[in-house]
């Protein structure tokens, strides 16, 4: 039964779903605090962020890219949601403008690394830089705080009085996700130029507009995570978005994805976020200094690179095994 269903779910998901599950049985048994409804409910909600900007790295990781510019790009997203606010533009419009900014940033990231032939992660590394830059001119040294209510209350008003607003925006956020991925020309293209370029190109895929598209949407849910963030935060830190892109490269990794691309993971990637924050939640109440959670998050990148080399190197052993026995034939 447990073969049926690690073959519908996928092995490193079911291994993803065991570790959410013994960290929560570890956790509750170091602390009674840790299933109290309270504190699961605070887990969910500092997960809004992640899972967004995840999802959206998600798609970039399938075309085998990299952006590690995500939390600036959420950072720079969030700062046009607060100015609009404190200039009383309706929240409606104001959250609009979250994942406009971000569509914006993330075209301009797609065609820097597409059209400017630069490696993902040197092009993104250098647009963090610049990125933060913008963040620290745009926020003058200060703090940008006292921000309304507004966005706050919409996303905290729940449906028939028990689920969030903010947990439907991210089932249907994930939903969508895989309607495109599995369902749709672009998805398929997705894959296929993270499979092989070359030959997707060959077919007729439009290699150039898919993978700056990818950047596209990774970029407007990075502006959607923004608008999570002023709801949940009503303020924006000069350090916003400074540990955002470990903790989601992170957890699209450790879910399944793969950073060569051509795989993707959608069930994974939400896994691995909320086994992130289960764990920086964990170690909080337990008493971990906050300094060494970054390291757990380390730890954990290293450890599903680790399991990605090893299938990869599977595969090739395959791969060998079979041409040698053609050959013998």
């Amino acid at each position: 039964m447990l073969a049926k269903l690690a073959q519908r779910i996928g092995g490193r998901e079911l291994t993803l779903l065991a570790a959410v599950v013994a960290a929560a049985v570890v956790f509750a048994s170091l602390s009674p605090v840790f299933l109290h409804p309270n504190n699961v409910y605070a887990i969910i909600r500092n997960s809004t962020e992640l899972m967004l900007i995840g999802l959206g790295l998600t798609f970039v990781l399938a075309i085998g890219g990299i952006d590690v510019s995500v939390g600036m790009i959420l950072g720079i997203a969030a700062i046009a949601i607060g100015n609009l606010l404190l200039a009383g533009v309706d929240p409606w419009l104001a959250a609009l403008a979250g994942p406009l900014v971000g569509l914006a940033l993330g075209a301009f990231s797609g065609t820097v690394i597409v059209l400017g032939r630069i490696p993902a992660i040197v092009a993104t590394i250098g647009l963090l830089g610049v990125y933060r830059t913008t963040i620290f001119a745009l926020l003058g040294g200060s703090w940008l705080s006292g921000l309304p209510s507004s966005l706050s209350e919409i996303f905290a008003a729940r449906i028939a009085g028990v689920i969030p607003t903010s947990y439907i925006v991210i089932v249907v956020a994930y939903a969508a996700a895989f309607v495109v991925l599995r369902r749709t020309p672009f998805g398929l293209h997705l894959l296929a130029v993270g499979n092989a370029e070359e030959r997707a190109r060959l077919s007729g895929v439009a290699v150039r507009k898919v993978r700056i598209a990818a950047y596209m949407v990774s970029g407007a849910l990075c502006g959607i995570a923004a608008t999570f963030y002023i709801a949940n935060y009503r303020n924006v830190e000069m350090t916003v978005g400074s540990t955002v892109a470990l903790d989601a490269i992170a957890a699209v990794v450790l879910g399944g994805t793969s950073i060569l691309g051509g795989k993707a993971s959608l069930l994974g990637t939400a896994l691995g976020v909320l086994l992130i924050r289960m764990l920086q939640n964990g170690f909080t109440i337990v008493g971990l200094p906050s300094l060494w959670q970054p390291v757990v998050t380390g730890v954990l990148l290293l450890l599903a690179l680790t399991l990605e080399r090893a299938a990869v190197a599977g595969l090739f052993r395959r791969l060998g095994g079979l041409v040698a026995a053609r050959r013998t034939a």
